[in-house]
């Protein structure tokens, strides 16, 4: 049984999935009209361009690790726990997308499981190890891989140097289909609105993550996400010298969708923000 790969050729497979599911979403957002539009639930909208850009990204995934699991947001999967799992967004800011606001991503990740050796190192817990998040309107490809860096466009990226929560600007993400955790997150909201430089909401958790890894952003927190909304963005950050975390502090990474992050300084103040707002499952 396989329990050991290397991170290189996993990247490679990522950046040229991404850049195929990418094609898709283009070919399609100059004719937006033309859609056909889904309601999975409120607020929660799929078009054939998603499904479409997903079977592009499979398909090379598939063809290229197959002993990878491989779960998606729009046809699930299964995780190969003896290993590693990809993790995929084919449409990340699928709301912007259909509104003709150029912001959103396709992204994608691969989380090696605990007792998997990556680049002859012995995980003890899952790890997000690859990370990819690719803007085709600004042509803003973010990688990162465990261990070695984060990049955009192949230059090596860091999280600010902000020095305080007061000092920052920071995105968030506002509840939009899933209001159960509203008396969670408004108090961190009005906390913030009057704590910080400015509060950011631009509606695609994956560009929060990697604009917190460049710089743009000194933190960034949302909750009630999916984990394929995060994965990405967690091992970019965490390898541009920050920290994105699960804001509960019971898992190994962000999977259950309740992400802090920021640089090495202000994300822990800006857990200490949120921590009093918490109700513990």
């Amino acid at each position: 049984m396989q329990t050991s790969f290397a991170l290189s050729s996993s990247l490679e497979t990522a950046v040229q999935a991404a850049h195929a599911g990418a094609a898709i979403l283009q070919a399609y957002a100059n004719n937006r009209s033309e859609l056909v539009i889904d309601t999975k639930m409120r607020n929660d909208l799929v078009s054939q361009a998603d499904r479409e850009a997903e079977a592009a990204v499979i398909h090379i995934l598939r063809s290229q690790s197959p002993e990878f699991g491989l779960i998606a947001e729009e046809t699930g999967g299964q995780a190969n726990q003896q290993l590693a799992t990809w993790y995929i967004d084919p449409l990340d800011g699928t709301t912007n997308f259909l509104h003709g606001i150029p912001h959103y991503a396709v992204s994608i990740a691969l989380i090696a499981h605990a007792g998997t050796e990556v680049n002859g190192s012995r995980l003890d817990q899952d790890t997000p190890v690859i990370g990819v998040v690719y803007d085709p309107n600004r042509e803003e490809m973010f990688t990162a891989m465990h261990g070695v860096g984060a990049w955009l466009n192949g230059q090596r990226i860091q999280c600010s140097q902000a020095d305080s929560l007061a000092n920052s600007v920071v995105a968030t993400g506002f509840p939009f289909r899933d209001f159960s955790f509203a008396n969670q997150y408004m108090p961190t909201l009005n906390t913030a609105i009057t704590s910080t430089r400015g509060v950011r909401r631009h509606g695609a958790a994956a560009l929060d993550l990697a604009w917190v890894a460049c710089g743009r952003f000194d933190a960034y927190w949302e909750m009630g996400l999916a984990p394929w909304d995060v994965a990405a963005g967690t091992v970019i950050v965490r390898e541009a010298g920050g920290i994105s975390e699960d804001m509960y502090e019971q898992l190994p990474w962000p999977r259950n969708g309740y992400v802090y992050s920021g640089n090495a300084t202000v994300a822990p103040e800006l857990l200490a923000m949120i921590k009093p707002h918490l109700i513990y499952p």
